[in-house]
């Protein structure tokens, strides 16, 4: 089947077959997708990591589906059931549907009405019935009347035969297709409130009877309605109109028109109600779960994606602020490699006097540790204790900074915190999480579950696997992106490193502190079961700032040294005067050193990396302020204008935080000026913006925004 599902994926995604067949080998063979997409450009035609992991899913949906293809043959010819003809339509069938639809009537299944009906010899007259023709019926159905097999009259018999023909009808692989299409083209999902549930369900009102077609439906409705179903709130259906069902029955299985005719009628209604239409809502709750599935999970990728990859801050000293009301702040001293120094609780939110104190162990922290930058969480107290270190007149020099805490609660009790410091209580871990996620977003945030940062939509009603793969999938593809420095990289960011995993990163970790930092990529070699292909995997994406060989500290793979030694030595230089000196990198004919896997697309990015060695392709970091004039919802009001930062985008518009404890929300309709259909169109996590202010709902805790030129403020 594997060239089979080679020109499929050629022909879905649009590619070139051999670049669908590179990309399949090297995935069988082990490479990563980050991998595949940096250092095996040659061989794939330039494939980004989007299209190789699109390559990789399908691939493993077909084959998937040939598992369950064999499955089913085997069991058929187990069971003297496979025929020529039936194993040529299993063989021809392309989708899991198509195929669970062939093998239905020959499951294995539980009693039914036809199977019953069976046991009492009925089938015979079921065929004869199906047959349509002009014989007299009754008298035929006479025949298998008979008390001792619960068949006591005619009528007994006819019910039990329309019964096998329904099952027949309901189980015809053609008579599915087409129900199927017209559910998926006219289905209507119905939403209704259960009985005596409208008060405990108000946050699900907007459902409480609610209709709209199938086809039209977004992701986030599906996924509210589905939720509320579980909670007991509501129950929800698909539906498509009877009529219009029943009419392609009829076309497809009445063939006459006598009595016998009549019967099958009879079985096609009975069939299509009870059994056919409860199978394909069935089906079409689960495919519309799976749509839905599918868009949150990429909005919540997405989203994940712009928040790892938010510009570092860069090594700085850093006093880093966990705020809070009655058990104080939290407050502890990181050195530039964010190693703590010293923490301490303060009370500025107390009396007068502990104000005081808090204001001079601030100062004090200050000059003992030259703190360079104060970072604090946007928690509760976030805003008051920003405002009460703005007082304290501190140099012009110190950047005073509001960081995201979400997740950072749930590191503070992770097992890798325990680890990092395990003489210290949650509230020290919580503060040291927030002055490192100023430093480098990235290096922290991977150190928490990604479904517990908090920018998606549904997290936990989606299919947790499928949300798994793909975040995973992004926080992999953002560590190779930025590459890691191995001897100050820790346990939870080299994991992700192409190639490594958690017990690689562990022995690296073991290694580095047994012998010291590494001196040249050649000594990774040496650490315990890495072998050669994870080598290969990892090395391109680990750094060594302090190298003697400066391409060590570069994205250039080691395998593509001798390229950049031959360019070197053909110019009489050294390889640290071709990555210094512009002029000389000119001089380099690129099509001279085309050779064997090493192609263009190859010595393109050797010579960016020459020209920026280990550049991170992060944007660089810009203070924020929130305006001073807002604290808590009771200051806001329609019509200002206050500047934000978006916190999470979803289906239908983009939270953003501008600093009153209570993220606001910019509905689809205000994103722009015209009409959009994706917020992701118009904005990404973690960007700076202007809202205004629509309305403030101080009951409801919602504040609704504006990112449009001039919008209506309530």
């Amino acid at each position: 089947m594997i060239n089979i599902h080679i020109r499929k994926i050629a022909g879905e995604l649009k590619l070139q077959t051999g670049q669908v067949t590179a990309t399949v080998q090297l995935l069988d063979d082990g490479a990563t997708v980050p991998f595949i997409a940096r250092y095996r450009k040659e061989a794939t035609g330039t494939l980004d990591e989007v299209q190789i992991t699109a390559i990789r899913d399908r691939i493993g949906q077909l084959r998937d589906l040939d598992k369950r293809r064999e499955a089913i043959l085997k069991s058929l010819e187990e069971r003297g059931l496979l025929t020529d003809e039936l194993k040529a339509k299993i063989d021809a069938a392309e989708t899991m549907a198509v195929l669970e639809d062939i093998y239905l009537p020959f499951r294995p299944k539980r009693r039914t009405r036809a199977t019953i009906a069976k046991e009492r010899g009925l089938e015979p007259l079921a065929e004869l019935i199906f047959a349509q023709d002009d014989i007299d019926l009754l008298k035929e159905a006479e025949v298998f009347v008979d008390p001792e097999k619960e068949v006591p009259d005619i009528e007994s018999a006819l019910a039990g035969a329309r019964d096998i023909i329904a099952e027949w009808i309901s189980e015809d692989a053609d008579a599915r297709a087409k129900t199927r299409a017209l559910f998926a083209d006219q289905g209507v999902v119905y939403c209704r409130v259960n009985e005596g549930k409208e008060v405990e369900g108000a946050k699900f009102a907007d459902y409480f009877d609610w209709h709209e077609p199938l086809a039209k439906a977004p992701s986030h409705r599906i996924l509210a309605i589905r939720r509320g179903e579980t909670e007991g709130i509501l129950s929800f259906g698909i539906e498509v109109p009877e009529e219009d069902a029943l009419a392609i029955l009829y076309t497809m299985f009445i063939i006459a028109d006598n009595y016998a005719a009549g019967q099958v009628r009879l079985a096609i209604e009975d069939g299509y109600k009870r059994l056919l239409a409860p199978s394909m809502e069935t089906e079409m709750r689960a495919d519309s779960r799976h749509r839905a599935d599918d868009v949150a999970i990429k909005v919540f990728a997405d989203n994940l994606r712009e928040l790892l990859m938010a510009p570092p801050l860069g090594q700085k000293a850093i006093l880093g602020i966990d705020p809070g009301y009655r058990t104080g702040c939290k407050a502890v001293c990181l050195d530039r490699q964010g190693q703590l120094l010293h923490h301490v609780v303060i009370y500025p939110h107390d009396e007068e006097e502990r104000r005081k104190e808090a204001g001079k162990v601030i100062r004090d922290l200050y000059r003992r540790f030259k703190i360079e930058v104060i970072a604090i969480g946007n928690g509760t107290a976030g805003r008051e204790t920003e405002a009460f270190v703005r007082e304290l007149n501190l140099p012009s020099d110190v950047l005073v900074e509001m960081v995201n805490e979400s997740g950072a609660s749930v590191y503070s009790a992770s097992e890798a915190a325990r680890e990092e410091f395990p003489d210290h209580d949650l509230t020290v871990r919580g503060a040291v999480s927030i002055g490192r996620r100023l430093m480098d977003p990235l290096a922290e945030l991977v150190k928490i579950e990604p479904k517990a940062i908090g920018v998606g939509q549904y997290q936990h009603d989606v299919d947790q696997t499928a949300l798994k793969q793909a975040l995973d999938d992004t926080v992999i593809s953002c560590v190779n992106a930025v590459g890691v420095e191995i001897n100050t990289a820790s346990k939870q960011l080299l994991t992700y490193v192409s190639g490594l995993g958690p017990a690689l990163a562990q022995n690296i970790i073991d290694y580095r502190n047994e012998h010291g930092p590494f001196k040249s990529r050649e000594g990774f070699r040496k650490v315990p079961r890495l072998g050669p292909k994870a080598f290969e995997q990892a090395a391109g994406f680990l750094r060594i700032a302090d190298a003697s060989n400066p391409l060590d500290h570069s994205a250039v793979h080691p395998e593509s040294y001798h390229v950049v030694e031959t360019m070197a030595a053909d110019l009489g230089c050294t390889v640290a005067d071709l990555m210094a000196d512009d002029g000389l990198r000119k001089k380099i004919k690129l099509q001279d050193y085309v050779a064997g896997p090493v192609g263009l697309p190859t010595l393109y990015d050797i010579m960016a990396e020459l020209a920026r060695p280990g550049r991170d392709p992060r944007p660089k970091y810009e203070p924020f302020h929130f305006d001073d004039s807002v604290h808590t919802m009771e200051d806001v009001r329609p019509g200002m204008r206050l500047p934000g930062i978006v916190t999470n985008v979803t289906a239908f518009g983009a939270f953003v935080d501008i600093g009153v404890h209570q993220e606001g929300l910019v509905h689809l309709s205000q994103l722009a000026d015209k009409y959009i259909k994706n917020a992701s169109d118009v904005v990404k996590v973690h960007q700076r913006v202007m809202v205004t202010v629509l309305d403030v709902d101080l009951e409801r805790k919602r504040i609704a925004l504006s990112l449009r030129t001039n919008p209506r403020v309530k």
